[in-house]
C-alpha cells in the first residue's frame, strides 16, 4: 500500500508495505534492469502540522554488466528510506516531497522512485580483483593472459620519459 489517506494519518501512524513488481510501470525510463520485485515496508507518522514522515526499508536486485569485463552481474539493493511530506509550499528544503493542496491521499510511489534510484550502484564490478578486458585484443584477462606481445610505447610520451629518466639521474 503505497497510498495512505490523509484522515488516517490524523488518528496515528500508518503501516506501510507493498510488493512492486521489476515491470511496474513505476520503474519505468530508470535505466535500471530490475531482476526481482521492489519490496517496500516502513511506517507513516504526522510529523508537525501539514507535514508527514515516511521511515521504511526498500529492497530488491538490480542487473547490469561488470564495469571491467562486461561480464553480466547481479547486485543486491537494500535502501533504508527516511522521507519528509509537507503541505506548507513555503518550503526551501529540495528534499521534503510538497502535498498538493486539497489532496485527501498521499502516494508514496514517487519517492519510492527517487530513493531507488539513489540507491543503485551506479559502477559494479564482477570482483574486487577483475582484471578487465585487454585494449587491444578485447580478451577476459580474468581467464589468463592474452596473446598480445608486450605493449609498444607511444612515441609522443618520449620526451616525458626522457624527463623522468633524466629526474631520476639527478636524485
Amino acid at each position: 500500500m503505497l497510498r495512505v489517506g490523509l484522515a488516517t494519518l490524523e488518528q496515528g501512524p500508518v503501516d506501510t508495505a507493498a510488493r512492486l513488481a521489476a515491470d511496474d510501470p513505476l520503474f519505468e525510463g530508470l535505466g535500471i534492469a530490475l531482476h526481482e520485485p521492489v519490496v517496500v515496508s516502513g511506517q507513516i507518522a504526522a510529523a508537525g502540522p501539514d507535514s508527514f514522515f515516511w521511515r521504511g526499508m526498500l529492497e530488491t536486485s538490480v542487473g547490469t554488466t561488470c564495469r571491467r569485463c562486461l561480464t553480466p552481474v547481479v547486485r543486491p539493493v537494500a535502501a533504508k528510506v527516511d522521507v519528509l511530506f509537507s503541505e506548507d509550499p513555503e518550503s526551501d528544503d529540495q528534499s521534503v516531497y510538497l502535498i498538493p493542496p486539497d489532496t485527501e491521499t498521499l502516494d508514496l510511489s514517487p519517492a519510492v522512485r527517487e530513493e531507488l534510484i539513489l540507491a543503485a550502484p551506479d559502477y559494479i564490478l564482477c570482483r574486487e580483483d577483475c582484471r578487465g578486458l585487454c585494449p587491444r585484443c578485447g580478451k577476459d584477462l580474468n581467464e589468463g593472459p592474452c596473446d598480445c606481445g608486450p605493449e609498444i610505447p607511444d612515441p609522443r610520451w618520449s620526451g616525458l620519459a626522457a624527463l623522468k629518466q633524466r629526474l631520476e639521474k639527478e636524485r
